[in-house]
Order: C-alpha cells, then sequence, then structure tokens
C-alpha cells in the first residue's frame, strides 16, 4: 500500500490542494482538503477552530467530537484519495497512519427553477436542479414516508458519478429494483454526465428509436411515478431524472391531464394523440394519394390540387422531402441558436422560405399547408424524446408510399408495431394494457378517469399494493348537516 503522505505529495501537484499542519502540547496533525470543492467556512469555523480549542484530546476523543455529521476513520490511501476528491478534509496524525475524513463537500449550483421543458399551466412550478442532493430533497418533501428507499452508486472509471435510485418499498416490485441496480452497477464506461447516457445503456433496447425509460424534469410528475410502482434514477449533475418501466402510452399522456377536469383532460388527450397519428401519416398519404391513387381524389379538390401543382418540376417525394427537411433545418436552427433569436429565426425563416418556394415552383400551396399542421402536430407529444422519434418516423413512411403507396404505408406500420409489440421497459411489455391485454387497466390511457375511477394501481406493475384507497368510500360524500 502507498503511504499516505506520498499520496499527499501527489494531489500537490494541483494549485487547489491546502496541505496545513496544526500543533498543539499533546498532538501534531496532518490537514489537507481541496479548497476548490470543500466549504471553507465549515473547515475555518468547525474544523480547524475546534481543533484549536481542544488541545488536550486524543486523536480518538477527536475524531468522536468533531461536530461533522458525516465522518469515518480510515487508513487505506485509496479510501483517502477519493474522499478528498469528493470534498473532504483529511486529518492524520503523524504518528499514525489511521485518518479521520470529514465531509465538508461545497455544493454550488443554481436555485430551484419552473420547468423548461414540461411546462405547465396549473399545478407546480418546481423543477429538478443539477443538485442531486436539492433534487432528494424535493423528492422527500413531497413523499415524507418512511417507507421511501434511496440507494446510492458510484458509476464511471473517471468521473465517479453518484446514481441514485429511488423507490417506495411498500409499492414497487422488487424485480424492477434488482432490475436497476444490477444494470447500473454493470456499467462500463469512464464519464458519465448525464441521466442521458445512463438511459441509453440500460434501455432494454438500446437500439430501438423508441424510449423505454420516461424523462422529467417535473419533481411532482416523479412522485406521481413513486407511488404507482416506478423506479426513479437521478444522477448528479443533469436536471432531469428518468422513470421505469413504462408503457407506451405514458409519452402521450401530459401530467398537467391530471390538474384539470376529467373531461376536459380526455379531450386533450385525445386530440394529443390524433395529432401525434396526423404528423406521422399526413405527408405520407400525400405522397401515396398523388403517386398511385389519385383516382381516389375527390372532384371538390381535385382542381385545387392540380392547380397547385402545375408548374412543380418535381415528383410528389421529392416535394414532400425538400419541405420536411427545410421544417427539420429550421426546427434545429431554432433549437441551437439563444432564445430570441431562435424565435426570430422560427418565424422569418418559415414565413420567407415557405413563400419562396411556393413563388418558385419548388412546392404547392398544398404541401406547405400540410407540412406545417404535420410540424404544429408534432409538437403536442408531451416528452421531448418521443418527440423526436415522431419526427424521424415521418420518412420511412414517406419512402414507404412513394414505393407501394397505401400499401407501403401499411406495411411500414406493421413493421413498427411488430418492433413495439418485441420491445419491453425493464422486462414490462411497452404496449402493456392494449398487448397483453389488461382490462382493469385500460382505464388510465386514452381517457383521462375522475380521482374516484383510480382507487387501484395499474395491474401491470404488479405492485405489492395494489389498491390505492378504498373506492366504496370515494364515491359517498357527506354534508356537514349529515
Amino acid at each position: 500500500m502507498v503511504a499516505i503522505p506520498k499520496m499527499w505529495e501527489e494531489l500537490r501537484e494541483s494549485s487547489d490542494f491546502v496541505y496545513l499542519h496544526q500543533s498543539n502540547p499533546a498532538n501534531h496533525y496532518l490537514i489537507c482538503f481541496l479548497k476548490s470543492i470543500t466549504d471553507i467556512k465549515v473547515i475555518n469555523e468547525q474544523i480547524l477552530e475546534f481543533i484549536s480549542t481542544n488541545t488536550c484530546l486524543l486523536f480518538d476523543e477527536l475524531f468522536e467530537a468533531l461536530p461533522i455529521a458525516e465522518k469515518e476513520l480510515s487508513s487505506d490511501s485509496n479510501v483517502i484519495r477519493d474522499k478528498l476528491l469528493l470534498g473532504y478534509v483529511a486529518i492524520q496524525q503523524v504518528s499514525s497512519a489511521q485518518t479521520i475524513l470529514l465531509n465538508a463537500c461545497l455544493s454550488k449550483g443554481r436555485t430551484v427553477s419552473k420547468p423548461e421543458i414540461e411546462f405547465n399551466v396549473e399545478g407546480s412550478k418546481e423543477a429538478l436542479v443539477e443538485s442531486i442532493d436539492t433534487n432528494l430533497n424535493l423528492i422527500r418533501k413531497r413523499l415524507p414516508v418512511a417507507s421511501l428507499r434511496i440507494k446510492e452508486l458510484h458509476v464511471g472509471d473517471i468521473s465517479k458519478s453518484r446514481v441514485v435510485i429511488c423507490y417506495i418499498e411498500d409499492i414497487t416490485n422488487e424485480q424492477y429494483i434488482q432490475t436497476c441496480l444490477q444494470r447500473i452497477g454493470d456499467i462500463q464506461f469512464d464519464t458519465v454526465t448525464d441521466i442521458t447516457i445512463i438511459q441509453q445503456i440500460i434501455e432494454d433496447n438500446s437500439n430501438s428509436i423508441f424510449p423505454q425509460m420516461l424523462g422529467t424534469e417535473r419533481t411532482d410528475r416523479i412522485v406521481w411515478g413513486l407511488t404507482l410502482g416506478q423506479v426513479c434514477i437521478l444522477v448528479d449533475g443533469s436536471p432531469n431524472a428518468i422513470l421505469g418501466p413504462v408503457t407506451f402510452e405514458h409519452f402521450f399522456t401530459s401530467y398537467e391531464d391530471y390538474f384539470l377536469p376529467w373531461i376536459i383532460g380526455s379531450v386533450i388527450r385525445m386530440i394529443r394523440l390524433t395529432s401525434v397519428m396526423f404528423s406521422i401519416l399526413a405527408s405520407a398519404v400525400y405522397v401515396a394519394v398523388l403517386t398511385y391513387h389519385g383516382h381516389g381524389i375527390s372532384n371538390a379538390f381535385l382542381p385545387t390540387i392540380i392547380a397547385s401543382r402545375i408548374n412543380v418540376p418535381f415528383p410528389p417525394v421529392v416535394e414532400v422531402v425538400i419541405m420536411e427537411l427545410a421544417i427539420e433545418l429550421l426546427r434545429e436552427a431554432g433549437a441551437r441558436l439563444p432564445s430570441k433569436i431562435g424565435q426570430t429565426i422560427g418565424i422569418v425563416g418559415g414565413i420567407v422560405l415557405g413563400t419562396a418556394a411556393v413563388q418558385a415552383s419548388l412546392t404547392s400551396n398544398f404541401l406547405l399547408i400540410i407540412v406545417a399542421l404535420s410540424a404544429m402536430a408534432s409538437f403536442t407529444t408531451p416528452v421531448f424524446r418521443m418527440s423526436n422519434t415522431i419526427r424521424i418516423l415521418r420518412f420511412p413512411f414517406i419512402l414507404f408510399a412513394q414505393m407501394w403507396g397505401f400499401l407501403g404505408i401499411f406495411l411500414c406500420s406493421v413493421i413498427v408495431v411488430t418492433h413495439l409489440l418485441r420491445l419491453t421497459s425493464l422486462g414490462m411489455p411497452y404496449l402493456v394494457p392494449f398487448y397483453p391485454l389488461r382490462l382493469k387497466s385500460l382505464t388510465d390511457t386514452i381517457i383521462r378517469p375522475p380521482y374516484s375511477k383510480l382507487h387501484h394501481r395499474p395491474q401491470f406493475y404488479r405492485t405489492k399494493n395494489p389498491v390505492r384507497f378504498d373506492k366504496d368510500k370515494s364515491n359517498f360524500k357527506k354534508d356537514i348537516d349529515d
């Protein structure tokens, strides 16, 4: 084992390393820490001042008396080095290899702010931040129950990132917990800086464009998922969390649906699902109709379509691809530029390019309307990763429509559905409760039911406690004069 003083000498190559001697009549101490990641106020007021005012304490007595909550004794040079790199202060007695390790980590980061991706009109305005301790505080505050379990792991050969798994022991199925612990523990990657890296590694099928874990920045959605029986995973330095297992319909459900009356929430949810289908199929149907199925066009629309395409030199598929790529270009440019500039580029670019394309006879007015509506419909997807999937899915449907018309759209749909049938999330079927069919769990899918109907947790989670509340009592409303 490398001698501890020699290991300290190695760390002194960094300019933020502080090495102090503290002497008193009873002992002589060596104190070291990295000032860039430690709280100097804690070191001066709680550690150095305490040592200087308690000169008669022996080393073991000093360890017991130091007013620091997180502390430990160690003589292992590797443990001491790792703790120093995490923001600990090391106090070593010169005559011994035993070292006191005190947690004085300095945590700096932004304060809790509003959600930027999952924005909502009603409901909580608290979003996760980059500090994992702050995020755990937000979760604990909303779930003050003793059965909430937090398991911490360290992932990354270089980054040593803190990864936390949260679940409610009385509810969550043990299989999902052990699956997450095993997959995260088996990660072989040097640097883990964001939760999305964990998500891509531990998903059941990393080659699928469909996300199999639900990413969120909302603390209330995390708490809702934990009470349903899901597992939450957080990474220090990432302002997002992932929930699993999930089903396909979760990605088209906004948590804000539960803040609205159930009828309004159900209508909005159905509009959202219809918009997603329109976004995927609209351009493909346009190509199929104009290429193979022109006889199916109504006589009322036929003159309009002919007039809009009479000067367009390209076949429908080229026309569609040009417009779709232009929309994606505008979307990507708007996302990468600063917010105010990005909004301007999106609005001005869309108007200018659309008008110029029609005037130059590169596309038709009819297609311009379809592509614009399709782009707007794709924005209704509440989960960003699934929104990206919807954007990509349009192109294979357009290709199949060009080759075989409506038959091609049908074949592409079969391929996508077959892929979805084979997907799983932490071992749970991706299309449940539709396949395998779970009639009792169909309640909260396309329709958002009233809360009195949510008396049982979804059956497919296989929770330890499937009952949320007594359904008989929930339907009884007692007035004050009864």
